[in-house]
């Protein structure tokens, strides 16, 4: 750090607060010290950092699964609006497993970060206790709560699968299914599909549902059908918690023959970009998985940049869904 201030002609002091804090310095100064950290190639040791100032500025992240293109939009817009203040992102995933998101949660306190994301509202009572005593900014992703630990970002999905509900009613729909995964999310999916029924004067318990566990793949999705078909051959509408598993019904339907949309529409979740170009083209829901990241990371951003302060109640912000009508339904 020494010879880096010395190449740029300014303090020691000065090279630390342009690497820590670099809006705290003028621009002219900012960008002599990045030359001479550029032309040198000075690497900052952080861990020094660290114990000097006790921040890490470290967000940790905790999503189900990396596997999922939409989780990985959402940590890539989270990436990008943290970084710009400084903050580097720690990412784990849980594999949908409640014990695991506990281990993470307790692991990443113990690395001192400065923030936390995690997808979903449902968490073990000791998750939440664990963030609350932790006196860090959080904020859960993916879902809405009346209750959130601190901060919430995302859309109804009870909501979204009220608005499939509806659409599938509108177009003569009346047996219909759920394929989806053993996870909260979905299953507020399907709870939102069978109000929709039940709004409609139909029997919302009738819905025929098959789970998978999740991760699901484009063979659960085929499989699914293939049994709820073979149980109640009547079935003329299928919504799909997701749109692999979407993917995985128009591809079980196009084997056996059976015409999509005449004999079954089928709805998806997330809009892939496969899905408009499938065939028949997914009807599904969108959602703007990288505006998620982008919400969440600027909301830590300007908690941190004013020192953590806690807001004086929880904040949510619903970015909403649209029902992208296409072919397949």
């Amino acid at each position: 750090m020494s010879d880096v201030a010395r190449a740029a002609g300014v303090a020691r002091v000065t090279v630390s607060r342009v690497l820590s804090d670099p809006g705290s310095v003028a621009p002219e100064t900012r960008a002599a010290v990045l030359a001479a950290v550029a032309r040198l190639g000075y690497v900052p040791n952080l861990n020094a950092g660290t114990l000097a100032s006790s921040r890490s500025r470290i967000v940790g992240a905790i999503l189900p699964t990396l596997s999922n293109a939409w989780f990985a939009e959402t940590v890539d817009g989270l990436s990008v609006a943290l970084s710009q203040a400084g903050y580097q992102l720690l990412v784990g995933q849980t594999r949908y497993d409640d014990a695991e998101e506990e281990r993470l949660v307790g692991a990443f306190v113990g690395r001192r970060v400065e923030a936390m994301v995690l997808v979903g509202t449902t968490h073990a009572p000791a998750v939440c206790e664990r963030l609350r005593r932790a006196a860090v900014p959080v904020v859960e992703c993916w879902d809405l709560s009346d209750a959130p630990i601190d901060m919430v970002v995302g859309f109804s999905n009870r909501a979204a699968g009220m608005a499939v509900g509806r659409h599938l009613w509108a177009r003569g729909c009346r047996q219909l299914a759920f394929v989806g995964s053993e996870e909260g999310r979905s299953r507020q999916r399907l709870q939102g599909l069978r109000e929709a029924v039940r709004a409609e004067g139909g029997d919302g318990e009738a819905v025929a549902v098959h789970l998978v566990q999740p991760p699901s793949s484009i063979a659960d999705g085929a499989g699914a059908v293939a049994q709820l078909l073979a149980g109640r051959p009547g079935i003329d509408g299928v919504f799909c918690s997701n749109d692999t598993l979407a993917l995985g019904v128009l591809d079980a339907c196009r084997r056996q023959g059976r015409a999509v949309p005449d004999r079954l529409a089928v709805v998806g979740f997330s809009d892939l970009p496969v899905a408009a170009v499938a065939v028949p083209a997914l009807t599904t829901v969108r959602v703007n998985a990288r505006a998620l990241g982008e919400r969440a990371g600027e909301l830590l951003r300007a908690r941190l940049l004013d020192g953590g302060a806690a807001a004086p109640a929880p904040q949510v912000h619903d970015l909403g869904f649209e029902l992208v009508v296409r072919e397949s339904a």
